[in-house]
């Protein structure tokens, strides 16, 4: 519906449109001609509105046309509107639209003023070394820290707007001159065909975007740190920033691209690499050692040596429960104890995980409910599984479906689960790119910063697996 010259009759669709007591209609005048400003309350600022946007307005003879009006205002994000669903749109979001009467055209002016959480360092991906800010909850600081980093032309930044009721900004940014076109392409084309009802956080459009739908495994890239996108997206990934969220998404994702840590670039490469290491050992203790645990027990007993042998047979001969029940109901005790802790306010839930923890513990071993081994097995296997907190949930239900084949065959039920792992990771690509990469297939270039990380000096190219356009990363010279 276009705008009526008739700004009584304007004010009156709009209102049956808007229908809410926080959308204000500022009546004034310009000159001897009636206007109106209409705007959120909540979510618009009123001292520059006043200043720079109304003040400027009244000095202008109504009699101008529209257009030179607009350029009155000592503003630059005046833009013209024709329809009535048009100023809507621009009010909801934020901005601030004048009607004068008389005239066919409404001015929107962006006086946006949300209330922004502070740039911080985020809780995830902390490190010693390295910058310490991180990502908040508005698109506009995000970018902008993006832009701080990168300085170049070649950083494209393409806007939507998803969700039927949220009308939620997503960002697409990436580096025209690296990023696969294809690539940016196919991205751009799923983005296009979001449709929902709204979008609250970043992990909406990380399952939509998603090519394998039902898999248990983590397909898209996220990160709360600035420098991390920053290098992600000088490999050839793109980046996917969404309002309201402070995870900031990238794709293509590797199954390896988790066991880097930002940190890793900043240390020493020896250190770097000892880590790796620790963090595989420890995912590995996570997934296994419970179901490795239990089937040792039902089945091998012959692999464990004899004073440990003894040291178990004496601590679960009164135990009633059989050893994969026993593990099954630790580990419960264990998920639920975490689910409190993260659920209850905060200092509440630390004090519930460490009593909770002890207690209960103490008092299961002590009841002869559960065994020693068993309750140290799980700590050391709930430790473990946070030493890559990403894969948190995956690992986690990795390691109860370990524990239930484990008990059912013993050591060739878990033979067969890692085959059977190992043969659907590399089946999988996402976007075109294989999964496992480097590993499978092996690909010798992106082996400097695998498992193995080699001296960032020496990481002339970048990885192949992605495709990016231009290789070369920096020329080594001795």
């Amino acid at each position: 519906m276009k705008i009526n010259e008739d700004l009584t009759y304007n004010v009156k669709v709009i209102k049956a449109i808007l229908g809410s007591d926080d959308v204000i209609f500022f009546e004034f005048l310009i000159g001897d001609v009636n206007a109106v400003a209409i705007y959120v309350d909540s979510i618009s600022d009123r001292e520059t509105m006043g200043l720079e946007l109304i003040s400027p307005l009244r000095k202008v003879n109504p009699d101008f046309p529209i257009k030179k009006i607009a350029k009155s205002v000592n503003l630059s994000n005046v833009s013209l509107k024709q329809t009535v669903n048009e100023c809507c749109d621009d009010i909801l979001a934020g901005k601030t639209v004048v009607l004068i009467d008389g005239k066919r055209k409404g001015l929107s002016a962006d006086l946006k003023k949300f209330e922004v959480r502070a740039i911080s360092e985020p809780p995830t991906g902390l490190s010693i070394k390295g910058p310490r800010n991180g990502f908040n909850e508005s698109i506009k600081s995000n970018l902008s820290l993006l832009r701080r980093y990168i300085k170049s032309t070649d950083l494209k930044v393409e806007n939507f707007q998803k969700g039927r009721y949220t009308k939620t900004d997503i960002s697409l940014v990436y580096i025209s001159t690296i990023a696969n076109d294809n690539l940016v392409q196919k991205i751009k084309k799923k983005l296009e065909k979001i449709d929902i009802d709204g979008i609250p956080d970043s992990s909406y459009v990380a399952k939509i975007l998603n090519e394998r739908k039902t898999s248990l495994f983590k397909q898209t890239g996220s990160t709360e740190r600035p420098d991390v996108l920053m290098e992600r997206l000088l490999e050839g990934r793109v980046g996917i920033v969404v309002d309201g969220s402070p995870f900031v998404l990238t794709l293509p994702y590797l199954m390896l691209e988790d066991l880097q840590a930002s940190e890793d670039y900043y240390i020493s490469t020896y250190r770097a690499n000892l880590v790796r290491a620790l963090r595989i050992i420890a995912i590995l203790f996570s997934i296994f050692l419970p179901g490795f645990f239990v089937a040792v027990q039902l089945f091998h007993l012959q692999l464990i040596p004899l004073n440990f042998l003894l040291t178990i047979v004496n601590s679960i001969k009164e135990i009633p429960l059989s050893p994969s029940v026993e593990m099954f109901f630790v580990l419960m005790i264990f998920e639920i104890l975490n689910e409190t802790s993260v659920r209850m306010p905060k200092y509440v839930g630390m004090a519930l995980a460490v009593v909770g923890a002890l207690v209960l513990g103490e008092t299961a071993v002590n009841a002869g409910i559960v065994s020693t081994p068993a309750i140290l097995i799980m700590a050391l296997s709930g430790i473990s599984i946070y030493a890559i907190p990403e894969l948190v949930e995956t690992t986690s239900v990795l390691r109860l479906i370990c524990l239930i084949i484990s008990g059912s065959l013993g050591a060739y039920g878990i033979i067969l689960f890692i085959a059977f792992t190992i043969c659907y990771l590399c089946s999988m690509d996402n976007y075109g790119v294989p999964y496992s990469a480097p590993y499978a297939p092996l690909i010798a270039n992106d082996l400097q910063d695998g498992v193995y990380m080699n001296s960032v000096i020496g990481m002339e190219k970048r990885p192949v697996s992605i495709g990016s356009k231009n290789r070369r990363r920096q020329k080594f010279t001795k």
